[in-house]
């Protein structure tokens, strides 16, 4: 047999099993402990249990628990990277968890303080400014304010539940210790930002909550603690003269994006809102609802020296000029004939919409009194009048 033959079996599963002992050489020894935080490779997710690879011989196991959303879902999925914490190390395995939990030790309590990574405890009742946490069988103090990024009314609502904490204090040999709930909150939330930030982009639509009303338009909250600012030409179609005459603090609403710019000052993100955009333009259907010589009815906006503006409908405004106010009558103001807030009805004369306007008349439903003025008066024919206006000659 020929060195040629002998190579000629060489097979891809022998290649295959070379790249598994190259990776597996590669691999450390089990040199993690308790506390230590670690990158982890989902590669497997069974009935109880998710598998992860944490770069050692012996893969990482994490209740599959701990890793279900609100809807009781797996958040995760084979190839995802998650940041876990070595709950206890074996003969067998290296169980992982989002934060330590258990007994652990001081040692493993001393780590987390030191590192800042979360503590699972629970709390056990509420005491004088806080409440007690019951943290790897120790006794530790949350303050109230350290709780919950917000003040909650019902302070007793924590009570009985287990929740994530970072020690902000570690003294006497584990007899003190001070928990926050609040600052890993603030962590977590910070990095949602960072993510939120890095997909906003122009023209999103989101839906906010108002928390600010200032003569110049309203701040709304987009995500948890970022806000942007509708100013007051773009809360309505309809012409607003204050806030509150559309909004109140609290209030659901839709907003689009209308750009995100840095802060000259702050350096932090400026976010420019419009609740008018994130809906339809209401002249982009005026041509379907409105033909020359329609009538239609409207409310009397503004009145100026040259005519009065009558909205059609929100966003929609037409003008009826001082010449279109009346046949019969001398018009020398708008509001010798209309008043601001009063419903009336016009005729449509002109529709533009390339320029947004349109012209309405007043007179033309009075009809033109000379338009039959032959037919219903006769030369020689006696009629009564009524003086208008008296003219004086020199």
């Amino acid at each position: 047999m020929t060195d040629e033959s002998i190579n000629s079996y060489d097979s891809p599963e022998d290649e295959c099993f070379e790249d598994l002992l190259l990776a597996y050489e590669q691999k450390g020894s089990v040199d993690v402990q308790v506390g230590d935080w670690v990158e982890a490779k989902v590669v497997s997710i069974g009935r109880e249990s998710i598998f992860v690879d944490i770069g050692t011989v012996m893969d990482g196991v994490v209740e599959k628990d701990e890793l279900l959303d609100e809807k009781g879902q797996v958040s995760c999925k084979i190839g995802d990277k998650l940041e876990l914490y070595v709950a206890s190390v074996s003969d067998g395995e290296v169980r992982l968890s989002r934060a330590l939990s258990g007994t652990g030790g001081l040692k493993a309590m001393r780590d987390a303080f030191e590192n800042q990574f979360p503590v699972e405890g629970r709390v056990v009742g509420k005491c004088k400014g806080g409440y007690e946490v019951n943290l790897m069988h120790r006794r530790a103090f949350c303050p109230g304010s350290q709780m919950d990024l917000r003040y909650a009314e019902d302070e007793e609502q924590y009570v009985g539940k287990t929740y994530r904490f970072i020690l902000t204090r570690f003294e006497e040999g584990g007899r003190n210790i001070v928990v926050s709930r609040r600052r890993l909150l603030e962590r977590e939330l910070e990095k949602a930002r960072e993510e939120f930030f890095a997909n906003l982009k122009e023209g999103d639509v989101l839906d906010g909550r108002v928390t600010r009303l200032a003569q110049f338009g309203a701040f709304v909250e987009i995500f948890p603690g970022v806000e942007g600012m509708v100013h007051i030409s773009e809360l309505s179609w309809s012409r607003v003269s204050s806030p509150e005459d559309v909004l109140k603090v609290s209030d659901r609403i839709k907003v689009k994006v209308l750009s995100v710019e840095l802060g000259e000052a702050t350096g932090k993100p400026r976010i420019s809102l419009s609740i008018k955009g994130s809906g339809e333009d209401p002249w982009d259907s005026v041509d379907n609802k409105y033909q020359v010589g329609q009538i239609v009815k409207g409310k009397v906006t503004r009145c100026l020296s040259f005519g009065a503006f009558v909205e059609l409908e929100p966003g929609v405004e037409g003008l009826v000029h001082i010449s279109e106010m009346s046949y019969t009558r001398r018009v020398l103001k708008p509001e010798n004939i209309v008043s601001q807030g009063e419903i009336v009805k016009v005729i449509i004369k002109e529709v533009d919409h390339e320029n947004r306007r349109i012209s309405l008349s007043l007179k033309d439903l009075e009809g033109d009194p000379w338009a039959d003025i032959l037919e219903q008066y006769k030369e020689g024919q006696t009629v009564q009048g009524r003086l208008e206006r008296k003219e004086q000659y020199g």
